[in-house]
């Protein structure tokens, strides 16, 4: 006699061709038919810049050549960053942009997920780690619904087992957004925007601080500073996607 999983399993496959029928899977980057969910058209994934050494050890720019173990840009060496680390799975292009904008703007949020599997090849190997999202004042979060950030980070935590920390820090004043404004004025923008909660519990460890978006580094750094005034150890940065010097895009 069939148990119940063993019937359930052709009526799932049967749902599964059903739902495919009506509701094919699409390119996250350009909306054609591909073959399975999440899945990039060969087009959208060869016009993805991934991120990967060699590159600054602090920001992660990438280098020309192997600089070796530990080198870092002449920015970073001139103006050391708040955070201990910045990384990112793309440079900000055309399917980037896309991505993070259906998933903050059209409400794609199944994108979360997709973006945290991405991500989970970069996440630090250490102690203590705890993901933070970078986030939203509560005006522009009744106002669009959700936190992407947020979303990323839950998702990553679960892949990554490890604890995230939702509520530790709070955006405690609205800031306009930051496109078109010049690096001060980045700076100044956000200066004060963030607080940590009472008893956060995050001195002494490490924070992943997730984003969807690095550009300029402004908000990053803001954060930073703030953790880290805090008592938190280390503060290492991981974005979908980050302009390189020569790009631009929005924090």
């Amino acid at each position: 006699m069939m148990s119940d999983a063993a019937w359930s399993r052709p009526l799932l496959a049967a749902w599964r061709v059903a739902i495919d029928y009506a509701l094919p899977p699409r390119c996250p980057g350009c909306g054609v038919i591909v073959a399975a969910d999440h899945g990039f058209c060969l087009p959208c994934w060869n016009g993805m810049h991934f991120l990967a050494p060699p590159g600054c050890a602090t920001c992660g720019v990438p280098f020309d050549r192997e600089m070796g173990e530990g080198a870092r840009c002449e920015r970073c060496e001139a103006h050391p960053p708040a955070y201990d680390s910045a990384r990112a799975v793309l440079a900000y292009g055309d399917v980037a942009r896309t991505v993070a904008l259906r998933l903050k703007y059209g409400r794609r949020i199944g994108l979360a997920r997709l973006i945290a599997r991405h991500m989970l090849r970069h996440v630090p190997r250490a102690a203590d780690i705890v993901i933070v999202p970078v986030p939203l004042h509560r005006w522009r979060l009744w106002w669009r619904g959700f936190n992407q950030a947020a979303l990323i980070a839950d998702h990553l935590g679960e892949m990554a087992h490890l604890s995230v920390a939702k509520h530790a820090l709070l955006r405690v004043r609205p800031t306009q957004p930051l496109r078109g404004m010049h690096a001060d004025a980045r700076a100044r923008a956000v200066r004060g925007a963030f607080a940590l909660s009472p008893g956060h519990g995050l001195s002494g460890k490490t924070v992943l601080l997730i984003d969807d978006v690095h550009t300029s580094g402004a908000t990053a750094a803001a954060c930073a500073r703030t953790l880290k005034g805090g008592g938190v150890a280390q503060v290492h940065l991981l974005c979908w996607a980050r302009a390189l010097p020569q790009g631009d895009g929005a924090d």
